[in-house]
């Protein structure tokens, strides 16, 4: 069926042919249908509809400590940054310009073909949270097996080091992935990606001594680092404005399904000292599939079009964000490239100018906060605080861990693009706060044995839980969203890295802290740096919920330039 784009968009007798329901009820069925009906090959022989002049309208003078807006051609959102309370926005359109608001509005709802061609995609790239999780996990249960059968049992240092060597090759593949991505695209990156985790996980499985267990620990590190900064920058870039939100949140359901795999898996180690290969050797396989599945995966059409590929970025467009989008986009790329001089490259220097600068501030200092606010303790300990309630089975406990931090990411997935990434991140911060509170109670007040356990159990598990639907997830949403095209790339690999350093710091004097301190204060300071970033996030993150990231990049650039 060949309908030309211009036919179709100019004709309501087919729409209400094909889609005779409700139009907030026609997203799904218009995915389905559009899949299977209209998905020629696009090409530049299509007439494509001119898109209108993109005309960015001006923020006020952006200082902080006042709310702004972030003044787009979709509705207005607040943004709260830091600003003087006494001045004033004006008011963004004028009657006229509202009107055409509406009925452009209109007809993107109703060519709006949902979130499903984003999906596989979104999916195949996820796998390397799967793998994130898993690695996480998998030495979780064997590693007294590994420690016995290659002759370093009761060294707790060399235990250590099993797992923080995982975290150093991170850091490095964190750092490197920028400038890879700005080169060869993500879909080559990520497969290039793909081989220290396979490498590394077949060395690690054929281990016959330390040394090599630790290169192969290393190597899967270089290659989950690296996709923990690409993953979120793609999703972020082939998703549609209105379900980026949800479809970001995937790569946290990767990762728990990771972690309760790679859990599920150990209950047998206990019963095979030698099961640790196994799970090594099938740590293998989802590095196989992450390569073949980015064949066929699309190209970011945000680096097709910095590329010079704009054919490719219409067709990638159209086939995911339907035939509405492709004009518009197309435009607002254009528009930022322009603005960024046409350079593909970027300069880690770029990092210490404005408005640069204050992005990467923002991404490096939400890491910090995410990591000193305990998670990573708190999964540590939490087997010890079930085997206090009478969980004894080391491996069960993490479980009911890893699901509940499931069902919290699939919290996230319904709401990020509800509520929105603000409102996420300072309720998810605060009910971390209160449940460390609950729990620093529960153990420093001379309470009776079974209500410390059970408030121990119930905070642990409640801190999780809210962990889970916000601040895990939308901090490696939002960074990427508040980035320049140019400098994402780089902003990530920074914010990553510095994730790596505190997670590696916060695993390294945690159990020294709480011998040194008790467990009661150290559990305490954890809800006080919640709630700093409960502050932190209110007053410097802004809402993107619904906004392209031109918009985005547009309205923060002109407003930071205005300011100036």
């Amino acid at each position: 069926m060949d309908l030309h784009l211009t036919r179709l968009q100019s004709s309501p007798q087919i729409t209400n042919l094909l889609f005779p329901i409700h139009p907030p009820h026609r997203p799904m069925l218009a995915a389905a249908c559009t899949a299977a009906v209209f998905y020629p090959r696009f090409t530049s022989g299509y007439p494509i509809r001119a898109a209108p002049a993109l005309n960015p309208t001006i923020c006020a003078n952006y200082s902080f400590h006042r709310p702004f807006r972030l003044l787009t051609s979709s509705p207005p959102a607040d943004f709260k940054v830091y600003g003087d309370k006494k001045s004033q926005l004006p008011e963004v359109f004028d009657s006229s310009e509202n009107e055409n608001l509406v009925s452009e509005e209109q007809s993107y709802e109703e060519t709006d073909i949902g979130w499903l061609p984003a999906f596989p995609h979104v999916l195949v790239a996820s796998m390397s949270n799967f793998l994130f999780g898993f690695h996480i996990g998998v030495m979780n249960g064997p590693i007294v097996s590994i420690a016995k059968e290659l002759g370093f049992e009761g060294n707790s240092i060399l235990e250590g080091l099993v797992v923080s060597i995982f975290i150093a090759g991170a850091f490095l593949g964190s750092a490197g992935a920028g400038y890879l991505v700005d080169r060869l695209g993500f879909k080559k990156t990520l497969q290039v990606d793909t081989i220290p985790l396979i490498l590394g996980a077949i060395l690690s499985a054929q281990a016959h001594s330390l040394d090599q267990l630790l290169w192969g620990r290393f190597f899967v590190g270089l290659g989950i680092g690296a996709n923990a900064v690409l993953v979120p920058i793609y999703i972020s870039e082939v998703a549609p404005t209105k379900y980026r939100g949800t479809l970001g949140s995937v790569c946290q359901i990767g990762t728990c399904t990771g972690i309760i795999a790679s859990l599920s898996l150990g209950i047998f180690s206990d019963s095979d000292p030698h099961w640790w290969r196994t799970m090594l050797y099938i740590a293998s396989v989802p590095g196989f599939i992450l390569a073949l599945g980015m064949q066929f995966a699309v190209e970011s059409p945000r680096w097709l079009c910095k590329a010079g590929r704009l054919d490719e970025a219409k067709e990638v467009i159209f086939n995911l964000w339907g035939p509405s989008e492709v004009d518009k986009s197309i435009e607002e790329f254009q528009s930022v490239l322009k603005n960024d001089g046409g350079d593909l490259d970027s300069r880690w220097s770029e990092l210490l100018e404005e408005p640069h600068s204050k992005v990467a501030l923002i991404g490096g200092s939400l890491f910090v906060l995410q990591q000193f606010a305990g998670i990573n303790a708190v999964l540590y300990f939490s087997s010890l605080t079930f085997k206090d309630a009478g969980i004894s089975n080391g491996a069960l406990a993490s479980l009911y861990v890893g699901l509940t931090n499931f069902a919290g990411a699939l919290c996230a997935l319904y709401l990020v693009d509800k509520q929105g990434r603000q409102k996420l991140i300072i309720g998810s911060y605060l009910g971390m706060a209160i449940s460390m509170f609950v729990v620093a109670s529960g153990i420093g007040f001379p309470l009776d044995e079974e209500l410390r356990n059970n408030l121990s159990i119930f905070g642990t598990i409640l801190y999780i839980l809210t962990f889970a639907i916000g601040a895990g997830p939308v901090t490696g949403l939002i960074i990427p969203e508040l980035s320049s095209s140019r400098t994402r790339g780089k902003i990530m690999s920074f914010s990553f890295s510095v994730h790596w350093v505190c997670n590696f710091f916060v695993g390294l004097f945690f159990l020294e802290a709480t011998e040194r301190f008790g467990v009661a204060p150290v559990y305490g300071s954890f809800g006080v740096v919640s709630l700093l970033a409960a502050l932190f996030s209110y007053s410097f993150l802004v809402e993107t919920k619904g906004r392209s990231l031109e918009e985005i990049e547009m309205s923060l650039n002109q407003s930071f330039t205005k300011r100036d």
